[in-house]
């Protein structure tokens, strides 16, 4: 089975760290370029971070730099997302996606496959 299935989400105080996973079955991440969503109540969905699969490097949000890591860990088909020093507006559902270039993930928001998304909220 084809899937994308992220784990991880929960609620955390403000300053706390989560780490979210999505791990792929049915085909490989390799493949792919890897991207972090979120959308929080009443706003645009936002990309976070991004596994460049056309460059080979990482693209992190500048709303989010500094607090918030990309990985891969390509012998378990999965990604992360290390998000440190929460604070009350990282609340949002965050999802990961990937498609076959940098620019089909991030412009035309044309996913390959994409997670169902876990939430995170932020209490203060």
């Amino acid at each position: 089975q084809v899937q994308l299935v992220e784990s991880g989400g929960g609620v955390v105080q403000v300053g706390e760290s989560l780490k979210l996973s999505c791990t792929a079955s049915g085909f490989t991440l390799d493949q792919y370029a890897i991207g972090w969503f979120r959308r929080a109540p009443g706003r645009e969905r936002q990309a976070i971070a991004c596994l460049s699969l056309d460059k080979g490097d990482t693209y992190i949000s500048d709303t989010v730099k500094g607090r918030f890591f990309v990985s891969k860990d390509s012998a378990n088909n999965a990604a992360y997302l290390q998000m440190q020093n929460l604070q009350p507006e990282d609340t949002a559902d965050y999802y990961c996606a990937v498609a076959p270039s940098d620019y089909d993930l991030l412009i035309r928001h044309d996913y390959a496959y994409r997670g169902q998304g876990v939430y995170v909220t932020v209490s203060s």
